[in-house]
């Protein structure tokens, strides 16, 4: 059931926590398969848009797309999303699930820097401070900066992972007063699958017709793509962009947990020290936010 604009921000919470549960798990995933990450994109939102579809028609969503100008958004962000996955599962799969996790988690510093920008919010000092310890976080992921290092290499990927996914934040919490969730991520989905098409002229997907492959996708496309997309974007309706950024950087503690659990990777002490910072970052945020009974930002 899709919530309406009075949604409580408890809802809006559990909606933003059950989706970042289900985002953690995509970058396992995604390694799992081992794909190359355009093609491991594509085959996501090839799977999620049609689904969403489905839902849609299925739950009475369907909405039309009420402007060219709406309509150009959409699209662009559907070409921002294939390049932020991409990014995002290029990142893993240079490193490990916990650097490209980690540094992705670094994305409310430019929410914080976009967010005033766009919707006109000023944000808190905790939401700053937070995001500056994320930063510092991220910068303790880099044993040494060069490009021929694994863990440079995820960061670079992650961090543009983050700044992409930053502006898909502040869109679609302005999007979301005007269209259905479920509408503004199949309209995503599908026009970051038409981008990445050309994909298949350069990596053969054969790879694609074991069981195994096709499993993990569509798990990956239906369960961590068509409903944990649907679920942030819902959530952001009585969230604001930046607290449930800060909410979504605890991402890398279940995604280390399902590394662990399914891939056997073990964080070097650097990497945990760096993810403890960027956790106690986002715990601190989070409960200074409660506190104060920071309302819900009237969105433009």
């Amino acid at each position: 059931m899709l919530l309406g604009r009075g949604a409580s921000k408890v809802s809006g919470g559990a909606l933003v926590n059950g989706a970042v549960l289900l985002f953690g798990l995509a970058g396992v995933l995604g390694k799992l398969t081992n794909l190359p990450a355009p093609l491991i994109v594509l085959a996501r939102v090839a799977v999620a848009g049609p689904a969403l579809i489905m839902w849609q028609h299925w739950s009475g969503a369907r909405v039309p797309v009420r402007s060219p100008r709406d309509r150009a958004i959409l699209v662009a962000q559907g070409l921002l999303l294939a390049l932020h996955w991409t990014a995002f599962f290029q990142s893993i799969n240079v490193s490990s699930v916990a650097i490209g996790l980690l540094s992705f988690s670094a994305f409310p510093l430019f929410v914080a820097a976009l967010e005033p920008l766009t919707l006109r919010v000023r944000p808190s000092r905790a939401q700053v401070g937070a995001a500056l310890l994320v930063g510092m976080g991220v910068y303790l992921l880099v044993p040494t900066f060069s490009w021929t290092n694994p863990s440079a290499q995820g960061v670079a990927w992650g961090l543009l992972a983050a700044l992409t996914f930053a502006v898909l934040s502040v869109t679609n919490r302005w999007l979301g007063t005007r269209y259905p969730s479920v509408m503004i991520s199949a309209w995503q989905d599908l026009a970051a699958a038409c981008v990445l098409l050309p994909v298949l002229f350069f990596i053969h997907p054969a790879r694609l017709t074991t069981p195994r492959e096709l499993a993990l996708l569509l798990l990956l496309g239906l369960g961590c793509t068509a409903v944990a997309h649907t679920l942030f974007i819902e959530g952001m309706r009585s969230v604001s962009a930046q607290l449930a950024s800060l909410v979504a950087s605890l991402e890398p503690v279940w995604g280390i947990l399902f590394a662990l659990l399914l891939l056997g990777e073990i964080p070097t002490p650097r990497t945990l020290l760096g993810g403890a910072v960027i956790l106690g970052a986002v715990v601190g945020a989070a409960l200074l936010a409660r506190r104060g009974g920071a309302p819900s930002v009237p969105l433009k």
